[in-house]
């Protein structure tokens, strides 16, 4: 197999980028999507009546400090400068977040300085009886204290997840953002930006290779793996087996699209905090682009539930017994021969857009050091469990 013929399921993030590194090794590269686009979650359009830039499947932000990917995307898309300044509407008022010295002294309507807001919020707020936090709400409840809590977590976190935070495990707020200073910049990553003309133009160019053939409204189907030396699967771990073994939990996604004549609420992220309002945000497209002047705008309301069999898969749960699951999954892909699973939803893990194309690097180059040497591929390139 010095010179391999593979197939990549599915034309996102991790199907391009590894394709690319394969065919630039000189294999002969085929990608199928069951959708009529390439770009996957990542999918951006210009609406024909406002132009503006769409991100279809909800908002991606490119924020890493990985200097090695940064060069990478840029290689394909001129990236400009973005910051993303989320805003969040709870009690009657508008925020900032992440929580910083703005937000806390207008929610306590103080005026104090760093030292005295970092005191206050220690030693006044904080729950200090809570010293082995186990649960979201424990966590944020040891951070922040009741109030800021339940203002701005709580209520999102229970549409998000669709359960109460005090089921959640910890580890999802490990690095709550408190800040004790007027930096509203949400990311701490060195490096952030979009591409000007969009994702699907960014991966249209890591695909515009003479070794790579994209095939689109094409269904995987396993018996395609007879034509192939191997298969590089980024669809669901357990689609792949036909969900013999049941279903993985994912959260899905419903947008509700709506246009206005002029600018909406004057910024890209608007959350909204308290458990009445049914959508987790607001979020208005044309400010993910603010190089550009729109007169129209579009916006979509998010509203976030249990993932269904014909709905897209945006946020594996990963709890106790989708674990358990994931674990005998495992166990059955490590026995299937010539295929490689990839990818967020064929490692069952959320995984962020530089994270992706870093794990895509890694994947490509320990499988052509084994087709080098002659050796199998393996199932899994990266820690799963």
């Amino acid at each position: 197999m010095n010179k391999g013929r593979f197939l990549m399921v599915g034309a996102g993030l991790s199907g391009a980028v590894i394709g690319r590194e394969l065919a630039e090794q000189g294999h002969e590269i085929t990608i199928v999507d069951s959708r009529d686009h390439i770009g996957g979650n990542c999918h951006t359009e210009r609406d024909a009546d406002t132009d503006v830039m769409v991100h279809v499947y909800g908002p991606h932000i490119f924020h890493t400090d990985d200097e090695e990917v940064w060069q990478y995307v840029n290689r394909y898309a001129n990236f400009l400068p973005y910051k993303n300044r989320v805003k969040t509407t709870s009690q009657g008022q508008v925020f900032s977040l992440p929580v910083n010295l703005h937000t806390i002294n207008q929610f306590f309507d103080k005026t104090m300085r760093p030292d005295e807001a970092h005191d206050f919020i220690t030693q006044e707020q904080a729950d200090t009886t809570i010293t082995d936090p186990q649960s979201f709400e424990e966590q944020a409840m040891r951070f922040v204290g009741r109030d800021l809590y339940e203002a701005f977590f709580k209520g999102y976190t229970i549409k998000q997840w669709g359960c109460h935070p005090s089921e959640l495990p910890a580890s999802i707020l490990k690095r709550l953002p408190v800040r004790f200073n007027y930096d509203d910049n949400y990311f701490f990553h060195k490096f952030q930006g979009m591409p000007e003309n969009g994702y699907t133009d960014m991966i249209a160019g890591i695909l515009d290779h003479p070794s790579i053939t994209v095939k689109l409204n094409t269904t995987f189907k396993r018996a395609m793996s007879d034509e192939f030396d191997h298969v590089f699967y980024s669809g669901p771990l357990d689609g792949y087996f036909d969900y013999e073994l049941g279903r993985l939990g994912y959260r899905t996604l419903d947008f509700e699209r709506f246009t206005y004549d002029g600018d909406y609420q004057g910024c890209a992220v608007m959350n909204y905090g308290e458990e009445s309002v049914p959508y987790t945000r607001i979020t208005e497209h044309k400010h993910f682009a603010p190089w550009e002047t729109h007169e129209g705008s579009v916006c979509y309301r998010e509203f976030s539930r249990a993932a269904g069999p014909d709905d897209i898969p945006y946020y594996p749960i990963r709890q106790v017994k989708e674990k358990a699951l994931l674990g005998e999954y495992v166990e059955l892909a490590s026995k299937t021969q010539k295929v490689t699973f990839i990818g967020r939803l064929g490692t069952y893990r959320y995984l962020d857009m530089d994270v992706t194309i870093r794990e895509s690097f890694e994947t490509a180059k320990s499988a052509l050091d084994a087709i080098s040497k002659g050796q199998r591929l393996r199932p899994f390139y990266v820690p799963v469990l």
